[in-house]
């Protein structure tokens, strides 16, 4: 083993699960939740259609049900996770479906207060947009990260604005920078999102986006596998022959040399991605999250590598 030091079970990068135990010295779990939200890129506000890889769910497919209030949902997948396996620990209220500060003050307040005043939660987690960061809703999120655990995970996807283009994003790269620069002002913890496969970029392209974060003043990364699902805007871009996917092992060496060049105290939220299988079309070998997770695991190990170290002999250099 190297001597990493951010890991307690044989991990070789920094995981969200380290972290969070480290911090609150038990089981956190993240529930997340869809309160209702649109995103601006559907409603006209900045353009229609919604980005082409997002699905009909706005990227909460896993979330609860935008028709039960956020008492209702939390409750019902916390129901779920006790009748398994996990009996004891604490909450984070994850706000992922579309754009979770895409409403006026009032709305966003009622219904993060609603997550924070369940019994059990710790924190909050909003997933959004960097052009949805008014003042006033920066101002409230400043206040709430004086008086709770507070991420917001920012979706980045690619710094390559053709790429953004093509798969209607609706902002650019510096709309992304300002928008970092507007939490990190309040010391937010932000939380950048990047998709390996997006279409017609290769492994430069992708390899360029992780360098861009690891320069960023951002404390978390998501890095996500494209997975593309039936009724998104993407698949008239993958018939068209747009759109390929990764094998396999061509994406754990990826993330793993993502990893190496990402800061060490860079928490590492999520290193893959998945959908509901009945909606998948591909890749899909996504499926097996486990083996995916492990291959990597696996290929750190043989190389005796682990996270941040080129990023150390960068800037050492």
């Amino acid at each position: 083993m190297t001597d990493f030091k951010y890991s307690f079970d044989d991990k070789r990068y920094h995981t969200l699960n380290y972290h969070l135990k480290n911090t609150f010295n038990e089981k956190i779990f993240k529930v997340a939740l869809d309160a209702g939200f649109d995103c601006p890129n559907r409603d006209g506000t900045v353009a229609y259609g919604g980005c082409t890889f997002c699905s009909v769910a706005g990227s909460g497919d896993f979330a609860g049900d935008r028709v039960d209030p956020i008492s209702v949902q939390f409750e019902k997948i916390r129901s779920n996770m006790q009748s398994r396996k996990w009996k004891n620990g604490r909450y984070i209220a994850y706000f992922q479906s579309f754009t979770n500060t895409h409403a006026p003050l009032e709305v966003l307040r009622e219904k993060f207060e609603a997550a924070l005043e369940i019994d059990g939660v710790i924190g909050l987690s909003i997933g959004t947009r960097p052009d949805c960061l008014p003042d006033d809703v920066v101002e409230y999120l400043a206040e709430l990260n004086t008086r709770t655990y507070l991420w917001v995970e920012l979706g980045l996807q690619t710094v390559h604005d053709s790429t953004s283009k093509l798969i209607n994003r609706a902002h650019d790269l510096d709309c992304y920078l300002e928008g970092v620069e507007k939490l990190r002002k309040h010391d937010i913890n932000v939380c950048s999102h990047i998709i390996n496969g997006l279409p017609q970029e290769d492994r430069k392209m992708m390899m360029e986006t992780a360098e861009a974060v690891a320069g960023m003043d951002v404390q978390g990364i998501k890095i996500h596998l494209l997975h593309l699902l039936k009724g998104t805007p993407m698949v008239k871009q993958y018939e068209k022959g747009l759109v390929s996917f990764l094998d396999q092992a061509d994406y754990v060496n990826l993330v793993c040399d993502q990893l190496e060049i990402l800061p060490e105290d860079m928490i590492i939220h999520r290193i893959t991605g998945d959908g509901p299988i009945d909606q998948l079309i591909g890749p899909m070998w996504s499926t097996d999250k486990w083996n995916v997770l492990n291959s990597i695991d696996a290929e750190l190990k043989r190389r005796n590598t682990h996270q941040g170290i080129r990023y150390k002999e960068k800037i050492n250099a």
